[in-house]
C-alpha cells in the first residue's frame, strides 16, 4: 500500500536546488556560449567594417601617440618597462605559441586525453589559418605614425598576436579548468588565461605594430574562434557518450 507523504515531511529532491542548476548548466550555457560567439563575430564583424571606411584612424591615432613621450619614437616609461613589454609579446609569437601547443599536445597524449589535443590542434592551426587569411584579404598596413619597437614582416589587420594568443591561452585554460574540482582554481586558470591574452595584445600596441583596432578585432575573432570549437567537443563528447 502506498503510504501519502505528510503536508510536514520535508520536500523531495523534485526542488533540490542542485538538480536545477544542473538543467540550467545544460540548458542554458549552450546558448550564453552561441550568443557570445554571436556578439564577438558582431563585433569583430563591425570593427573590420570601420577600419575598411577609415573610419577607425582617428581613435587608432589618438591612442598610438597617447603611448609615446614627444618623441613618436620614444615609448612612455622607463627602459625596462619597454624590455618587460618587449618579453611579454613574444608570449604571443608564432615560436612560443608552437612551443607551448606541441608540450601541452604531448602532455595531453601522454594522458590518452584525445579529445583535448585535437581540440588545441585545431584552435591553434585553424586559428593561424584564419589569421594569415584576413591579413592579406585586409592588406591593411602597418601603424607608420611611431616607431616600431621589434620588427615585423606580416600586414597589419588582425593582430596575428591577439588573435592567436586568444585562441591558444583560452583553450588551454579551457582545459586545465575542467581539470579542476574547486571552483575557485577553475576560475583561477580562466583568468590567468585572460590576463595573459589582454597583456599581449595591449604590448603590440605599446610597440608601435599594432593599430589598437588590429588588436581589438584580434581578440574578438580569436575569443569567438576558441568558444566555436570548445562547443564542437561539447557537442560531439555529448553525442559519443549518449550513442555508448
Amino acid at each position: 500500500m502506498t503510504r501519502c507523504p505528510s503536508p510536514m515531511e520535508p520536500t523531495r529532491s523534485y526542488f533540490n536546488p542542485r538538480t536545477w542548476l544542473s538543467l540550467a548548466q545544460r540548458e542554458i550555457a549552450p546558448i550564453a556560449v552561441m550568443l557570445g560567439i554571436a556578439l564577438l563575430l558582431l563585433g569583430f564583424a563591425e570593427i573590420a567594417d570601420d577600419v575598411g571606411e577609415g573610419d577607425t584612424r582617428a581613435f587608432d591615432e589618438r591612442l598610438l601617440l597617447a603611448l609615446r613621450t614627444a618623441d613618436p619614437a620614444d615609448p612612455i616609461g622607463p627602459i625596462w618597462v619597454e624590455q618587460s613589454i618587449a618579453d611579454i609579446t613574444a608570449l604571443g609569437g608564432f615560436a612560443v605559441l608552437a612551443l607551448v601547443t606541441l608540450l601541452a599536445i604531448g602532455y595531453l597524449l601522454v594522458l590518452k586525453k584525445w579529445g583535448g589535443a585535437l581540440l588545441l590542434l585545431i584552435a591553434t592551426l585553424g586559428g593561424t589559418a584564419i589569421s594569415e587569411g584576413l591579413k592579406l584579404g585586409f592588406n591593411r598596413p602597418r601603424p607608420d605614425l611611431v616607431a616600431h619597437v621589434v620588427e615585423t614582416t606580416s600586414m597589419s589587420f588582425p593582430s596575428g598576436h591577439a588573435m592567436l594568443s586568444a585562441a591558444t591561452y583560452l583553450t588551454l585554460g579551457v582545459l586545465l579548468a575542467r581539470a579542476q574540482e574547486r571552483r575557485r582554481l577553475s576560475g583561477y586558470v580562466m583568468g590567468a588565461a585572460i590576463l595573459l591574452t589582454l597583456l599581449i595584445g595591449m604590448s603590440r600596441v605599446y610597440l608601435g605594430v599594432h593599430w589598437p583596432t588590429d588588436v581589438l578585432g584580434g581578440w574578438c575573432l580569436g575569443a569567438a574562434w576558441a568558444m566555436l570549437c570548445w562547443s564542437i567537443a561539447q557537442w560531439l563528447s555529448r553525442g559519443s557518450a549518449s550513442t555508448a
